[in-house]
């Protein structure tokens, strides 16, 4: 057995374990100056409707709106399936993206590879990196 934190993982990997350490995946996160109305009126500048409680969508994002979304779902935040849809952690990562905010990005991975493994239908996210954890741990 083998115990793995956020902060191993940044070690094995040589990148930060600074930043904002939150994730959420049904919530909003609660962190000192987020506030989802304000990302999302920027990200829905033309819907005076949008709310945090609504299902949110890509087809009404900018273009580089969309862009951003793209990475966030194929590098940061990995999914397998459809991309039409913003989760609230995906909107949380937009946020600090934009504003220049720094979050924990090992706890992210590992805490969505943990909620992956949870699922019954879910790809793996992040498996290149598995490789790199057994050398570490000499598996």
């Amino acid at each position: 057995m083998l115990y793995l934190d956020a902060r191993i993982l940044a070690s094995i990997l040589h990148i930060p374990h600074t930043g904002l350490y939150t994730f959420e995946h049904k919530k909003w996160p609660e962190v000192e100056g987020f506030h989802p109305n304000q990302i999302l009126s920027i990200l829905y500048p033309n819907d005076p409707n949008v709310h945090p409680n609504m299902a949110l969508t890509t087809n009404r994002l900018s273009v580089d709106h969309r862009l951003l979304h793209h990475l966030i779902v194929h590098q940061i935040l990995p999914t397998g399936g459809g991309y039409t849809k913003l989760s609230r952690m995906q909107v949380f990562i937009m946020w600090c993206i934009l504003s220049r905010i720094e979050f924990c990005f090992p706890l992210i991975m590992l805490k969505t590879m943990v909620r992956a493994f949870s699922q019954k239908k879910s790809v793996l996210p992040f498996g290149s990196i598995l490789t790199k954890v057994f050398q570490h741990f000499q598996i």
